[in-house]
C-alpha cells in the first residue's frame, strides 16, 4: 500500500465511517458474543506475502463491526462514554497522517505550543485561575500517577528516585472510598503500597469526612509515618460522590500535604458555572485532572492534569540526557517531563477542533441536556412498581436497583442481552445497583427515556 492507495482507502474509510454512525441505533449497543468468538475468525499465522486491500477491508467489514461493543452508540449508558465527535475524529485522522512525535518542542513546535494554548483555553472554560498551567496525558490514571510519584518524591525530598524507597519511612496517601480505583493501582505502581492508601470516612452524602482526614494525618505522624498526599474526588466513578473539596484541602494545606483533585469525569461539567458548586474551592488545588474524551468530545484518549506549579511534577520525572537537548533552548517547554511517557502524540490537535466546532456554549447544551434527561429517565424509573432509586442523580449520574441483589443482576443480564441499550453495575452500601450515566455526544431525549421503557418491559 502506497500513498495514492491510502488516498482511496482514506475515502472509503470516510464513507464507511458515515454510514456506521448512521446505523448506530439499528445496532445493539453491545456485541452478543462468547470469548473467542473474534479470534477464531482469524487465521492463527501471519501473512508471509501481502494482501489487497480489498480483502483486508471486506474482513474489516464482517469481523470487526459485530464484535464490538459500541461506545458511540446513542444509547450506551455505562461506565463513562469515551466521546469521538466528528471534529474529533477529523482532528485524529489528520493527526495520524502527519504522525508528529511530540515528546521535544524541537521535535514538533506546534504540538508544545497548541497544547500550552488549549491548557489555557480549558482552565478558562473550566473557571480556574490563570496561575493553573497543565499538559495532557492519555488517561486520568497516568496523571493520578504522576501526581502521586510527585507527592512520593517531595515528602522524601526527591531522594526516593536516587536511592529508592528502602529505609524510608512509611508513606501515606489519603483518598476516600470514593476514588478511582486508578489511585489504588498509582500507589502500587509507584511503590508506596496498598496498605498505605488510607482510606477516609465519608458522611452522609458519601464526601469526604475532613475532620477524619485531620485525625489520619495526626495518627500516621504520631505513628512515626510519613504523610505525603490527598486524593480528592470530584464526581466519583461509582455513584458520582463529590468530597468537600475546600474544607478538604483547607485540612491538607494546614498538614504541609499536596493535593491532587480526581474529575475525570465530572470536570467537563464545570464548563457551566452553575454546576461549579459541586467543586467549590478548586481553585487551592495543587493538581487536578478531567477527561475531554468523557463529556466534551474529544477523541480517547485524553486526559488533561492542570498544575498550580508545575515544577515538583517536572523534577520528578523529568530527565535530560544529552540526546534530549535542545541546543540554546534550556527554558524551552518540553512536556514529555510533565508525565510518564517520552513519546507523544498530538492530542492537543482534537481539542482545537473541538472547541472551535462546537464553541462552549454548544458544549455547555449537550451537557445540561444530560442532566435534566438524566433526572427526568430517574423519576421513569422511580415510577415503576418494585423499582428502588438507590442513589439521586448527580449531575448526569444515578443507581437503581430491584428489591434484591439477585432479581437486580438477574435484571442487568436481561438489559444488556437484549441490546438497546448498555447499563453498568457497581457496590453501593452492600448492595448490588445497576448505574446510569447520560454523556454520549450525540445522544437525544428519546434515546435516555428508553431505559425506563426497557426496564419497564423487562421486568415483567
Amino acid at each position: 500500500m502506497n500513498h495514492e492507495d491510502l488516498n482511496h482507502w482514506s475515502k472509503r474509510a470516510a464513507d464507511w465511517s458515515r454510514d456506521y454512525h448512521a446505523s448506530l441505533r439499528q445496532r445493539p449497543v453491545r456485541a452478543p458474543l462468547t470469548p473467542g468468538a473474534i479470534s477464531s475468525q482469524l487465521p492463527t499465522t501471519p501473512p508471509e506475502m501481502a494482501e489487497s486491500m480489498d480483502s483486508i477491508f471486506a474482513d474489516f467489514e464482517r469481523i470487526v463491526p459485530p464484535g464490538i461493543t459500541h461506545w458511540q452508540h446513542p444509547r450506551f449508558f455505562a461506565y463513562f462514554p469515551a466521546n469521538a465527535s466528528p471534529a474529533s475524529m477529523l482532528a485524529e485522522q489528520l493527526a495520524n497522517a502527519i504522525a508528529a512525535q511530540g515528546m521535544l518542542w524541537q521535535t514538533s513546535p506546534a504540538v508544545t505550543e497548541i497544547e500550552q494554548v488549549m491548557i489555557s483555553w480549558l482552565a478558562q472554560a473550566l473557571g480556574l485561575p490563570a496561575d493553573f498551567t497543565g499538559t495532557i496525558h492519555d488517561s486520568a490514571t497516568t496523571a493520578t500517577l504522576s501526581a502521586v510519584l510527585t507527592m512520593r518524591e517531595v515528602a522524601l525530598a526527591h531522594q526516593g528516585n536516587l536511592t529508592g524507597l528502602s529505609g524510608q519511612p512509611r508513606l501515606r496517601i489519603y483518598a476516600s472510598a470514593q476514588t478511582h480505583s486508578s489511585v489504588d493501582k498509582s500507589v502500587r505502581v509507584a511503590g508506596i503500597g496498598q496498605e498505605n492508601l488510607i482510606k477516609i470516612a465519608t458522611d452522609a452524602t458519601y464526601a469526604m469526612d475532613p475532620a477524619a482526614l485531620a485525625a489520619a494525618i495526626a495518627d500516621d505522624r504520631a505513628a512515626g509515618h510519613l504523610p505525603a498526599g490527598v486524593v480528592l474526588c470530584a464526581g466519583g466513578t461509582s455513584i458520582g460522590a463529590f468530597d468537600r473539596i475546600a474544607e478538604c484541602i483547607a485540612v491538607a494545606h494546614d498538614a504541609g500535604l499536596p493535593v491532587h483533585v480526581d474529575a475525570a469525569w465530572a470536570g467537563s461539567a464545570m464548563i457551566c458555572p452553575e454546576f461549579r458548586v459541586l467543586w467549590d474551592g478548586i481553585q487551592d488545588a495543587d493538581s487536578i485532572v478531567f477527561n475531554p474524551h468523557k463529556w466534551l468530545g474529544a477523541q480517547f484518549d485524553c486526559a488533561v492534569q492542570f498544575l498550580k506549579n508545575p515544577a515538583p511534577q517536572i523534577k520528578t520525572l523529568g530527565l535530560r540526557p544529552r540526546y534530549l537537548e535542545t541546543a540554546g533552548r534550556e527554558e524551552i517547554v518540553n512536556f514529555n517531563e510533565w508525565t510518564v511517557p517520552l513519546g507523544r502524540r498530538f492530542r492537543a490537535l482534537k481539542l482545537w477542533f473541538t472547541l472551535r466546532a462546537y464553541g462552549l456554549e454548544g458544549l455547555r447544551q449537550r451537557i445540561r441536556n444530560h442532566v435534566a434527561w438524566a433526572r427526568e429517565s430517574c423519576e421513569a424509573l422511580r415510577a415503576l412498581p418494585g423499582v428502588r432509586i438507590a442513589t439521586e442523580p448527580r449531575l448526569s449520574l444515578f443507581t437503581f436497583a430491584l428489591k434484591d441483589d439477585a432479581l437486580t443482576e438477574a435484571l442487568l443480564n436481561k438489559i444488556n442481552d437484549d441490546g438497546r441499550i448498555y447499563l453498568t453495575q457497581t457496590q453501593h452500601d452492600g448492595a448490588y445497583v445497576i448505574r446510569v450515566q447520560v454523556g454520549q455526544f450525540d445522544c437525544l431525549r428519546e434515546d435516555v427515556i428508553q431505559v425506563a421503557s426497557v426496564v419497564r418491559e423487562l421486568m415483567r
